[in-house]
């Protein structure tokens, strides 16, 4: 299995928080499928490619941004000659502003709406992409500097970038979050059904091949394309996500959740999830919990 890569985050305690700022994305220096815990928010300025976010898939183009919850599966598949220039911010919840229980209002909706209705891209009117670009900007050269109060003004800038992007999708009809807009049907059917049913048997190969028009081949070099990755290595990011999320929000036993994700072997679940996250089971729980 062809081993994912982690995104490696500027480890600030006071600041959970990191830039790309600018960065011209080429196929060569995507790293492939991966998903990690922040919070992440990708503006394109130029260019053209494709972004498979969990089980979608979405055209890249000037004015989009990606919105993706933590603990998400996705991957930017840039254009070769026309590479993709783009901004992504990484962010731990904890720098989001909480309001009085008075209003229900959260800068965090626009990542909860993206989850609920797994829609992940907005394309942000032509009028408002200067104001997006400079509170990207200032963030990025708040970054720079590190003058006094720096982290305080990447945090308020952070706040007031969410606020535009929740305005934006709460406003008008047609700011709302778009939906999948790529690939043919029966691979979007594909992937909605492993969303589904990936920690099942019928997350196979031969099993989607034989429920679809195509062949076991023409699918495995079609998924593989649009994606950026096999059916095998999406099944394992799926299912370790959902290890992930098992393992934060109840007490089952690690034996346990590794048989619900799919997996009967312990050891093969504990050798996937350290291969991916970087540590075992046990330890994220204790070491996410903890913080």
């Amino acid at each position: 299995m062809q081993k994912p890569l982690m995104k490696n985050f500027i480890n600030d305690p006071l600041l959970p928080f990191d830039i790309v700022f600018k960065d011209k994305k080429t196929p060569n220096r995507e790293l492939p499928e991966h998903f990690h815990d922040r919070f992440e928010l990708v503006y394109v300025y130029s260019g053209i490619g494709t972004f498979f976010l969990n089980q979608m898939l979405y055209e890249m183009n000037e004015g989009d941004l990606f919105i993706i919850p933590g603990n998400t599966i996705h991957q930017a598949l840039p254009d070769s000659e026309s590479p993709v220039t783009a901004t992504a911010v990484f962010f731990d919840p904890q720098l989001i502003a909480h309001y009085s229980s008075a209003d229900s209002f959260t800068n965090m909706q626009v990542f909860d709406l993206a989850r609920k209705n797994k829609s992940y891209k907005l394309v942000v009117p032509a009028t408002i992409r200067p104001l997006l670009e400079e509170k990207l900007k200032q963030m990025h050269d708040e970054l720079e500097q590190h003058e006094a109060g720096f982290r305080y003004a990447v945090q308020l800038n952070l706040n007031s970038l969410l606020i535009i992007i929740n305005r934006l999708i709460l406003k008008e009809s047609h700011h709302q979050l778009a939906t999948s807009d790529v690939g043919p049907s029966w691979l979007r059917n594909i992937l909605q059904h492993l969303d589904q049913f990936h920690t099942d048997q019928t997350a196979g190969l031969s099993y989607l091949a034989k429920h679809t028009s195509v062949s076991a081949a023409h699918l495995s070099r079609a998924f593989k394309q649009l994606t950026g990755m096999n059916i095998t290595d999406y099944v394992n990011a799926k299912r370790i996500s959902t290890a992930k999320e098992l393992l934060l929000t109840t007490d089952l036993g690690i034996d346990t959740i590794a048989h619900n994700c799919g997996y009967e072997s312990l050891p093969y679940f504990h050798k996937l999830f350290k291969k991916f996250t970087g540590v075992t089971p046990g330890l994220y729980r204790k070491k996410v919990i903890k913080n």
